[in-house]
């Protein structure tokens, strides 16, 4: 099953409530939350107070990308928050097998996710216990960049290694994508997509179907 995860970096956050509905109404599944500490990426974002105002408007599953150094310290906080899902960068956690065990035993799915330089191989060990592989395809911490066309080459392997060993984890991928580009992703093997200014900018709810038709159309093939 191929996942739209609209982040909502790219919405407008004066109406954000708003404009979870409507993608939420579309048929978004996932609603993807940055979360920036200002150390491990430059910017800041927002934290659980914010997530736990936004668990209101939705029921759909709260899909958190942690930036922040060291986010073991804060899953049971996002837990009460409301998140479905904490997914943590190797490049941040010191101890990442008890990092992703440790959301686990919340009940929640725990994810791993990766810059683009990192290579695929740094997070082989872990993709057993890992629920969702991200690949990020831009530096984080900013929206509306263009994706590193080398990310695909990522996906790939992972999609391989995830079939060699009998695997059904889930492979993210964040930053860039587009309409135009997106099938291109699916190919490579992503099944979860992540898209902010392409959903948000202009009509969020006709963006989001747009998507989810291509999406219908690639599984025909």
């Amino acid at each position: 099953m191929i996942i739209l995860s609209p982040s909502i970096l790219g919405a407008d956050f004066g109406k954000l409530g708003e404009q979870i509905r409507q993608v939420d109404l579309a048929g978004a599944q996932y609603i993807h939350l940055d979360v920036m500490d200002g150390a491990f990426v430059p910017s800041i974002s927002f934290g659980m107070p914010v997530i736990a105002s936004l668990r209101g408007y939705t029921e759909k599953f709260f899909d958190v990308h942690m930036m922040v150094e060291e986010p073991v310290r804060y899953v049971e906080d996002m837990k009460k928050s409301g998140a479905d899902m904490i997914t943590v960068h190797v490049e941040a956690c010191r101890h990442l097998d008890y990092t992703l065990c440790r959301i686990r035993s919340l009940g929640l799915k725990a994810g791993v996710a990766m810059n683009p330089a990192t290579p695929a191989a740094a997070v082989s060990e872990v993709l057993p216990i890992a629920d969702t592989v991200l690949v990020m395809s831009v530096n984080p911490g900013f929206g509306g960049q263009e994706f590193l066309p080398y990310t695909l080459d990522k996906v790939r392997a992972l999609r391989r290694i995830c079939t060699r060993d009998g695997l059904d984890t889930d492979i993210e991928v964040d930053g860039g994508v587009t309409l135009e580009n997106v099938t291109d992703f699916l190919e490579a093997g992503a099944n979860v997509i992540v898209a902010g200014s392409a959903v948000y900018r202009g009509d969020a709810a006709a963006n989001t179907r747009s998507f989810l038709k291509i999406f219908e159309e690639f599984e025909k093939r």
